[in-house]
């Protein structure tokens, strides 16, 4: 299958032959998902509830999460909890970890769901790192980081491997090579500068599959599955930074937001799931081939490297 086709066959997919009623039960299962307070992951932690997982949404805004937890409630009968998490500062992340395993003891699955796609240039973490890599990618790093000992602990205890589910897109695969990673482009500065909000929005989806294949190399022995997925090109809020006319035909090529779900859920809940560790899904429920600029190991190893230093940087403060 050429490039081309493969690509139209994401944009376009066949009927799901999985469904959310195909989710075995969760009981006695915790999982998080980041950004689960709206769009795919309002969806993801609606059919976990309905299927007796005990959920934390990850977010930033207490208002919005309540909200979604409120409206949560209404549709399954099942309350989910707010976990105080802002992606695009280390620091927070490190709060919201400590409060969950003060609570915790066990942690199934993490949805590394949440993202932000084509703001301002000029929007930066609070570390000073491009808002698209340090929210999609460093602070999931972070994230996956602190709450490894406590996944890889629920797997021992389990006797099965636990999962972590990274949210990429179709962008991982269309970013051009020409662009590929640029790591003098992660931090605020002239180079960062030189590229548009769309190329570096590919970039920071790329950097979530090259997260997710880092971690399954490093991990997979520790009982830790790792997954990336595309979950389609969606009519979602991750959409809000776009505007106009170039919404609208963005629009004409999306598909409903449920439909997003399904492929980190099949991933995350299934037990064809858990055999694709270091794999990548696609929509709807179906293994794709791993973007080939994903695959560069030396790469792959700088850039974990370069998050690394950036945590040991904010630990040491």
């Amino acid at each position: 299958m050429s490039k081309g086709s493969a690509m139209f066959s994401q944009y376009f997919p066949p009927k799901a032959k999985w469904g959310v009623d195909d989710i075995p039960d969760l009981s006695g299962q915790v999982i998080i998902v980041t950004g689960g307070n709206a769009g795919v992951g309002f969806e993801t932690v609606k059919a976990l509830l309905a299927h007796n997982a005990k959920v934390y949404i990850a977010g930033r805004s207490e208002k919005k999460v309540n909200e979604a937890i409120k409206e949560l409630q209404t549709q399954t009968g099942k309350t989910a909890f707010f976990m105080p998490v802002d992606l695009s500062d280390l620091r927070s992340i490190k709060k919201g970890v400590d409060e969950f395993v003060q609570k915790e003891s066990r942690l199934d699955v993490l949805f590394n769901n949440a993202g932000v796609m084509w703001p301002a240039v000029e929007m930066v973490t609070a570390q000073n790192i491009d808002l698209q890599w340090g929210t999609n990618v460093l602070g999931h790093f972070y994230l996956t980081k602190l709450l490894a000992p406590t996944m890889i602990a629920t797997a021992a205890a389990q006797g099965k491997p636990s999962r972590i589910i990274h949210t990429a897109s179709s962008a991982a695969q269309s970013h051009p090579a020409t662009e590929g990673v640029k790591i003098e482009t992660f931090s605020d500065g002239p180079e960062r500068k030189k590229r548009t909000t769309e190329v570096l929005y590919g970039q920071s989806k790329l950097g979530n599959v090259i997260l997710s294949n880092e971690f399954a190399r490093r991990y997979a022995d520790q009982g830790l599955v790792n997954i990336s997925c595309n979950p389609g090109n969606l009519r979602s809020d991750l959409t809000r930074h776009i505007g106009g006319v170039k919404k609208k035909v963005i629009y004409m090529m999306c598909h409903p937001v449920p439909l997003g779900a399904l492929t980190q859920l099949w991933g995350g809940t299934s037990s064809e799931g858990v055999k694709h560790n270091g794999g990548y899904l696609i929509p709807w429920a179906r293994v794709g081939v791993v973007p080939p600029q994903s695959q560069d190991a030396a790469l792959n190893k700088a850039v974990w490297e370069w998050m690394e230093e950036q945590v040991a940087k904010v630990e040491a403060q």
